[in-house]
């Protein structure tokens, strides 16, 4: 088995992507898109907010950000003004499609690039994902080309084929930020950038997809069984498990253990995996709540039962917090309109969107406050009424309120009740009609280039009681930077988005596979020593892993009535090995090797030769003799030499009873005489020093 890390993401919005080789398959898992590259590009033209210079002392910087005033503030005009690119997994666009197997999607944010992939004409992998991915992933690509189609009517279209902006970005005076996005630390990520697909092309993609129910077993070239089973994330994100002739392998990607709106992480799925790989790299953006260098908690783990350690992983501690964190959104929200101003939120999680909905309408419902709440999006009225068609992905007090005949979500009421309204653009008739300030707007797109967010940013960007909701994984600075001077509130919010790492020892240690891969920045931050498990091994990004062969030996399945029917025979070199001899048809079904066929039948009279008719080894001359000797035969040896001077081939002369001859080489051995009696005792002798059937 091999992996190679192509990248290891940047959090929810940009999974990480990995191609692994397992039974001789290759097989890509996630093929997301790396949408915080596009902060590059202008979303208003050049002139609109050029009067700001410098970030406001208020903002929080980063120290990349802070070393990169130094050198020279960036200011408007140094973003791309051009139809955005996009930039997909480094070094994916130099892997042949053609030799990819299998594609594994793992969330909808994994899906956002397979399209760059399946409209090759090369392109004929076998493309799984949950029912639930697949629609809301196909929603989210669809919203992406319909925002793409407005920037390029305000912008203009790029008629070439090649990037004709990247020519301006090579000079010294270009700030390292922005050249860092566009070629990559190593100068070589220019390939990764792809004009956007289309419509068409979005639907071509998914008439490629098999999606798979919640733990459904699907095969696989009748090789590989897998199986798709809930990480807790959001709706539809899963983990894979993948069973071969070879053994089994876990895939964990970014999971949650307990969600209030999403079923929670199936772990025990994957619990005895031979390999189990950890690609969860949101752990290191999550603050710890201990020192990850104090590694004496995880000597306790040794002590506890696996019923102990299952039960620690599920605390809802970490949900709370979630609950407390949206809380609070909903409370400066509401801080905000009732000073007159309006809110934005560019949030793009789908379960967290619909928790806020519910939250944000409460709430306003409890007060005397009569704010609207709009939802501004293409896709907005599908999505919102497909989230109540999916229980199997739902958390079970959710589930409770499908089968009491009561929507999932409380958002249904509330459009009901017109408390919340949707429109599919900025510019709908509807809207403008309905619109009233202040009032509480959910609009794409996050990362501030593109949508709705775009327009209401610059109409509020002035007003100090108005507030925007960022998802925090965005630098406010670069991501801000082309509405400054900008007066609004702006609450930057981290949701979990992965398991914590100090978390991570206990996991596997319930899970207990026998070989961990686990990447080398998280193995540097917490050590996975103590857990139980066998072997634990580092992979890197943009770096091969070879990672050992489980087992010698490959399990086959034998049907009862033909295993009843074997004559074994026990070997003398291992006490607890026989051998038995058929002849049959070896077959690959639902992952596992099966024998179909009969006995071979070595006599034409019915009965069983008494001898064994197949011998292995090699037949020591001095050996055999003396086995002759025994029954009554004698004779001699005679030896000649090779050109090296190495023993050629012996010659065992039959001199009593009768005449014969045995020579044994490295070829072969011949056994010449006309007598059946000695010829037999011969065999008999051989018999009795090679194993054989």
């Amino acid at each position: 088995m091999k992996l190679t890390c192509l990248s290891k993401g940047d959090g929810f919005q940009y999974p990480p992507c990995h191609m692994l080789n397992l039974s001789g398959f290759r097989i890509l898992i996630d093929c997301p898109l790396d949408l915080l590259a596009i902060t590059i590009f202008s979303p208003v033209p050049s002139d609109v907010g050029s009067e700001a210079s410098e970030f406001p002392s208020d903002v929080p910087q980063n120290p990349i950000q802070k070393r990169q005033k130094l050198a020279r503030q960036m200011t408007p005009d140094d973003l791309v003004c051009a139809e955005p690119w996009y930039k997909t997994v480094k070094a994916l666009h130099l892997w042949e499609v053609s030799l990819i197997d299998v594609v594994l999607i793992s969330s909808p944010m994994g899906l956002l690039g397979l399209p760059f992939l399946t409209q090759s004409p090369r392109f004929c992998a076998k493309v799984y994902m949950t029912e639930a991915t697949a629609k809301i992933g196909q929603f989210m690509m669809e919203e992406l080309v319909s925002m793409h189609m407005e920037f390029r009517r305000f912008h203009g279209p790029e008629d070439s084929r090649f990037p004709g902006w990247t020519r301006n970005l090579d000079g010294e005076q270009v700030p390292a930020l922005l050249k860092n996005v566009v070629f990559g630390e190593s100068g070589d990520d220019l390939g990764s950038w792809m004009r956007l697909y289309s419509l068409d092309d979005i639907k071509s993609c998914m008439k490629k997809v098999q999606a798979v129910k919640f733990a459904e077993e699907v095969c696989y070239n009748g090789t590989l069984i897998i199986k798709a089973l809930s990480s807790g994330l959001d709706i539809g994100a899963c983990n894979w498990l993948i069973n071969g002739p070879n053994g089994s392998l876990s895939y964990v990607s970014g999971s949650v253990f307990v969600s209030h709106h999403v079923k929670n992480f199936d772990f025990h799925g994957l619990k005895g995996t031979d390999v189990m790989i950890y690609s969860d790299f949101a752990c290191l953006q999550i603050a710890e709540t201990i020192p990850v260098q104090d590694n004496s908690y995880i000597s306790r783990i040794s002590d506890e039962n696996d019923e102990n350690l299952a039960a620690s992983l599920l605390n809802n501690e970490e949900s709370l917090e979630e609950v407390e964190k949206l809380a609070f959104v909903c409370s400066c929200a509401t801080e905000s309109a009732d000073a007159g101003g309006s809110t934005l939120i560019t949030i793009s999680r789908i379960g967290v969107v619909l928790q806020l909905l519910e939250l944000m309408s409460n709430s306003l419902e409890s007060s005397s406050l009569k704010v609207p709440i709009f939802v501004i999006s293409s896709v907005a009225e599908e999505l919102l009424a497909y989230t109540n068609t999916i229980p199997e992905w739902l958390c079970e007090k959710r589930q409770e309120k499908l089968i009491s005949g009561e929507p999932s979500f409380d958002h249904h009421k509330f459009i009901k009740d017109k408390k919340i309204h949707l429109f599919p653009a900025i510019h709908s008739p509807n809207l403008i009609s309905n619109w009233q300030e202040p009032c509480i707007v959910f609009a794409p797109h996050w990362s501030l280039r593109l949508g709705p967010s775009v327009q209401l940013l610059q109409r509020w960007r002035g007003d100090p009681k108005s507030l925007l909701v960022l998802e925090d994984g965005i630098s406010s600075g670069l991501g801000l930077l082309p509405f400054r001077p900008i007066a609004m509130k702006i609450l930057q919010c981290s949701f979990l988005s992965g398991i914590r790492l100090q978390k991570l020892p206990t996991l596997v240690s319930v899970l207990q596979p026998k070989i961990v891969l686990v990447p080398d920045v998280v193995n540097q931050r917490i050590s996975l020593a103590a857990t139980k498990t066998t072997s634990i091994l580092n992979y890197s990004e943009n770096k091969t892993l070879r990672v050992p062969r489980i087992a010698n030996y490959a399990d086959v399945e034998i049907m009862a009535e033909l295993a009843t029917k074997l004559s074994w025979r026990k070997l003398r070199q291992g006490e607890n090995f026989g051998i038995a001899r058929l002849k049959g048809e070896l077959l690959m079904e639902d992952g596992k090797q099966r024998i179909v066929s009969g006995l071979e039948q070595e006599e034409s009279s019915g009965k069983k030769k008494a001898r064994p008719l197949r011998h292995w080894g090699s037949v020591a001359p001095e050996t055999l003799l003396e086995a002759l000797m025994k029954m009554g035969t004698t004779g001699s040896i005679d030896g000649s030499k090779g050109e090296n001077g190495s023993e050629d081939k012996s010659v065992i002369h039959i001199t009593n009873p009768s005449n014969g001859l045995i020579e044994t080489s490295e070829m072969g051995t011949a056994i010449i005489t006309d007598d059946e009696q000695v010829a037999s005792q011969i065999l008999q002798a051989i018999d009795g020093i090679l194993e054989g059937i």
